[in-house]
């Protein structure tokens, strides 16, 4: 028996899809989330990249390593997230995870370097 991944990530989000699915507020309710996500992590990620200083050795290793993150948590969600239904979503989530990612990444070095 082979396993296929989109069968996987059908099975798993399927819930959710059924779920957004019936009434237009859930619809909403999952749209807003993505873009209040998006926007906080986005913001996080750009101010934690700013207070890091200039840039020399050791802020630039900081910042490659963080648009790796970027990199890595966007190439796993494509394989994850479903993409013959609600791809719009999954591609909005999918940024709002990465630069989650990259701003949890800094925060953790922020603290670790700067306390």
């Amino acid at each position: 028996m082979i396993i296929n991944i989109s069968d996987i990530s059908n099975t798993m989000f399927n819930p959710l899809k059924s779920w957004a699915e019936q009434s237009q507020g859930n619809w909403n309710i999952l749209i807003v989330s993505g873009f209040v996500l998006l926007f906080v992590a986005g913001i996080l990620s750009y101010v934690l990249q700013k207070k890091m200083g200039k840039a020399d050795e050791r802020t630039d290793q900081i910042k490659l390593k963080s648009a790796l993150l970027i990199l890595c948590v966007i190439v796993l969600c494509d394989v994850i997230f479903p993409k013959e239904y609600m791809w719009q979503i999954f591609f909005l989530y999918k940024y709002s995870f990465a630069f989650l990612a990259s701003a949890i990444y800094l925060a953790v070095r922020y603290k670790k370097d700067f306390f």
